[in-house]
Formats: C-alpha cells, sequence, structure tokens
C-alpha cells in the first residue's frame, strides 16, 4: 500500500473539515499531522480513510 499524502501535504480530516493539518510523518499506514493554527498543540493521528 502506497503513501497517498506526502509529508508536507496540506489535508482536512472529514470529520473537522474546518481543520487545516500538515502531515509530518507517515509511519505504518498511520498519518501524523499537525494543527497548522496552533502547531504547538499535540499532534494528531489518522488513517488515509479520515482524511480528504
Amino acid at each position: 500500500m502506497e503513501n497517498k499524502y506526502p509529508e508536507g501535504s496540506i489535508v482536512y480530516a472529514k470529520i473537522n473539515p474546518s481543520l487545516k493539518l500538515a502531515v509530518r510523518r507517515y509511519i505504518k499506514r498511520i498519518y501524523y499531522c499537525t494543527n497548522l493554527e496552533h502547531p504547538q498543540e499535540k499532534e494528531l493521528v489518522y488513517f488515509e480513510h479520515e482524511l480528504v
């Protein structure tokens, strides 16, 4: 399975489309994302099917 969103991509979560995220890392089918409005906050973790 290939990584759909490369590191550095801007994505949105399906459950909160107003939240702008940057993909920081992709490991074992899990995306680790940073909230662009509040980068100091804890990272958010998503599976591919949860992102657009």
